[in-house]
């Protein structure tokens, strides 16, 4: 998956779990709550970045400020970024189609394990900031040790930590489908879904989610475009038609094609880290 802040995923979580719950007026009862969390969220987040407390903060006068050796410093980052962002939005909308295409049953018990997988999700991606700040940091003050020091301990943290949170998500899971009313063959597949998901999730997207917010903070961000991409569509998107349309494994193919997603970047990334061509980016 391409990586959302920390704040993106507490949200989408409030948006697919609780409104649930805390609505039955439709699809406005649906919309409702999501706009409310998405303004919350830019209103408090745009104030805490004017608190001159700050190590960095804004001001109002450097807003419209037009510096272009700067801005050109800042898109090389940005824009190979956020077409990796939107690459993975635009499959999203396909996986979504291709869901429909799925039994009642199994739709239902999709989009009740999605709500699961982001509460699961949290531990991983919270850790990729911290990879951003801390490797940025190193990189910036030009200590390339220090920066293979922190990547090291800093996956071993989010091992740990992943592993731990899925686990807990996982055991809470029969506790979360009170909420819903779901029939016994739909549980059982979700339990599936959030089994497959979790395991994953802990041992694969450290590497390739929260470790490759490193390469990135690092310069290292044509890379992790490229091999994102075309993992996003060769192997999420592809892999997704086969198993769940072809071979009519349904929601347990899309599911086992997103996590072979995973396990490939963790693979290319780990080695990427690995090889330390990392260290011969310099972003400032």
């Amino acid at each position: 998956m391409s990586e959302k802040p920390c704040g993106a995923y507490f949200f989408a979580f409030f948006e697919n779990f609780f409104v649930p719950i805390l609505t039955s007026g439709g699809v406005a009862g649906v919309a409702y709550p999501s706009l409310i969390a998405r303004t919350f969220s830019a209103v408090m987040i745009t104030a805490l970045c004017f608190q001159r407390k700050n190590e960095v903060f804004y001001r109002c006068k450097w807003i419209f400020r037009w510096n272009v050796d700067f801005m050109k410093q800042i898109l090389k980052i940005a824009i190979p970024n956020g077409m990796e962002n939107g690459v993975f939005q635009l499959v999203k909308v396909a996986l979504s189609s291709i869901v429909a295409l799925f039994g009642t049953y199994q739709i239902a018990a999709n989009g009740v394990a999605q709500s699961i997988w982001s509460l699961a999700a949290l531990a991983g991606v919270a850790m990729g900031p911290v990879f951003i700040t801390v490797i940025g940091q190193c990189m910036g003050n030009g200590d390339t040790d220090a920066a293979d020091h922190y990547f090291k301990r800093l996956t071993r943290i989010t091992l740990l930590i992943s592993s731990a949170w899925n686990l807990l998500i996982f055991l809470l899971t029969p506790f979360f489908m009170k909420f819903y009313a779901l029939q016994p063959e739909t549980k059982r597949l979700v339990i599936w879904l959030v089994l497959i998901h979790n395991v994953f999730n802990a041992a694969a997207y450290p590497f390739s989610g929260a470790l490759s917010n490193g390469l990135r903070a690092a310069g290292d961000v044509k890379f992790t475009m490229y091999v994102s991409v075309i993992s996003t569509i060769a192997v999420r998107l592809l892999l997704s038609w086969l198993l769940g349309i072809v071979l009519k494994m349904g929601v347990i193919g899309i599911a086992i094609a997103m996590v072979c997603d995973w396990s490939i970047r963790a693979v290319i990334f780990f080695w990427r880290q690995k090889s330390g061509k990392w260290k011969t980016f310099q972003v400032i």
